[in-house]
């Protein structure tokens, strides 16, 4: 786990400083959590439109409420405490930031070239069902992407690819 401690989110609560939610899943931070929060902390969301972190609770319980800075709220609560909300709850790299950067789009875009070029190339094969990317066009990309950016890297040796594919799961 890299070194972080994993607990329940009301233990985190009480000594976290910044939280990322990134869980799919609605009020992961909510009322409780907010109240044993440290002063100052900071509250965003990467994961799930604007229901991760319950910023509606958060704005009826609070006394105060400002604008600390750009895309940042301040909830000022009972207890005295300050907490950041970053983004309105919303997803914070598209809600204040620039959105997904050009240098991870046209590798998407690619992609999803890539495959509608496969499709029409394998159109009388395919069955009506979601497929995962062809493995094939993952590395093309990836390879025309280092090449774009000027960058080598190895090649499998003949016996290592052989030893790669030798194995069976």
């Amino acid at each position: 786990m890299d070194g972080f401690s994993v607990m329940p989110m009301i233990e985190a609560a009480k000594i976290g400083d910044v939280f990322v939610t990134v869980t799919g899943d609605i009020k992961v931070i909510d009322e409780p959590e907010f109240m044993v929060m440290k002063d100052g902390a900071i509250l965003t969301n990467a994961g799930h439109f604007n229901v991760e972190v319950n910023v509606q609770r958060l704005a009826e319980i609070a006394v105060d409420q400002k604008q600390m800075r750009q895309n940042i709220v301040g909830f000022q609560l009972k207890n005295g405490r300050w907490l950041h909300v970053i983004g309105e709850g919303r997803l914070v790299n598209l809600a204040a930031g620039n959105g997904h950067p050009a240098e991870i789009m046209d590798m998407s875009f690619g992609i999803q070239a890539l495959c509608a070029r496969y499709v029409a190339d394998h159109r009388g094969e395919l069955q009506p069902k979601l497929y995962a990317v062809p493995e094939a066009i993952d590395h093309e990309v990836a390879l025309r992407k280092l090449n774009a950016l000027g960058i080598k890297i190895d090649t499998l040796s003949a016996e290592q690819q052989a030893y790669l594919e030798s194995w069976n799961v």
